[in-house]
C-alpha cells in the first residue's frame, strides 16, 4: 500500500537546499554581505567575512533574524537589499530532478512550500516553479517563528487537513524531519550528501518512496 492509498492530500517542500541549489543563498550570505561590509568599513574581504559569520552565529538558526537578509542589511548598514537580490538572480537554479518530480506529484495532490525563508526571498527563488504550488508558507513572514511543531500544525489547519494527510520533505534534519514528525506528519530527510541512514538521496527517491517509481 502506498502513501497515496493512505489518503495523503498535501506534500510540503522546503525550498533552499531541497528544490534550489545553494548558489544563490551562498552568494548572498557568504559573498555579497561580507563584500559590502568590507567596502563600507574599509577592511579586507577575509576580515569582513570572518566578522559577518561570527555575527550570524551569535544570532543562530533558532531565531527568525537568522533567515532575514533585510535584518542583516539593516544591522550592518548595507543599504537597499533589492538591487543586490536582483543582480544575483542569475545564480538561482534547481536540482536536476526537481521539475520532473514536481510535475508528476502535482497531478496527484496539492503541493505547498514550508520554509523558514521570508516571502520576499521565496518570491524570487521560486519564480520559475511557482506554478506547481497551491500555497507558499514562510514561517518567518507569516507567523514570525521558525519551523517548529506549532508551525506545521498551523499549515495543516490552513490546508484543512489532518497531520496524517501531509508529507513533508526537506534538507534540514531538525526542521524538516524531526519537527514535522513531532507534529504527526510523515517526513523525509533529503540527504543529498548521504550522511545519515534515515535520508533519501534526491527527490526521485522521495517520489519512489511515495509509490511513484
Amino acid at each position: 500500500m502506498t502513501l497515496f492509498q493512505d489518503a495523503i492530500k498535501v506534500i510540503s517542500f522546503d525550498a533552499d537546499g531541497t528544490l534550489a541549489t545553494p548558489e544563490f543563498a551562498d552568494a548572498i550570505w557568504h559573498r555579497e554581505i561580507p563584500r559590502l561590509y568590507a567596502q563600507k568599513n574599509k577592511m579586507s574581504f577575509k576580515e569582513a567575512k570572518r566578522h559577518v559569520l561570527a555575527e550570524y552565529q551569535k544570532v543562530g538558526e533558532h531565531r527568525v533574524e537568522w533567515y532575514d537578509a533585510k535584518y542583516w542589511f539593516q544591522r550592518f548598514g548595507l543599504g537597499d537589499l533589492q538591487p543586490v537580490f536582483n543582480s544575483l538572480s542569475y545564480k538561482i537554479s534547481y536540482y536536476p530532478e526537481v521539475e520532473e518530480v514536481l510535475s508528476s506529484l502535482s497531478q496527484r495532490c496539492q503541493l505547498i512550500i514550508a520554509s523558514n525563508s521570508p516571502h520576499y526571498y521565496l518570491d524570487l527563488l521560486l519564480a520559475a516553479i511557482r506554478g506547481y504550488f497551491s500555497r507558499i508558507f514562510s514561517s518567518v513572514s507569516d507567523y514570525n517563528e521558525i519551523k517548529k511543531e506549532a508551525f506545521f500544525l498551523r499549515l495543516c489547519r490552513e490546508m484543512k487537513i489532518k497531520p496524517q494527510q501531509m508529507v513533508h520533505v526537506g534538507d534540514h534534519f531538525e526542521f524538516d524531519f524531526i519537527v514535522p514528525k513531532q507534529a504527526g506528519i510523515t517526513a523525509f530527510f533529503l540527504d543529498r550528501r548521504k550522511e545519515r541512514d534515515e535520508g533519501v538521496a534526491d527527490l526521485k527517491e522521495f517520489a519512489a518512496r511515495l509509490g511513484l517509481s
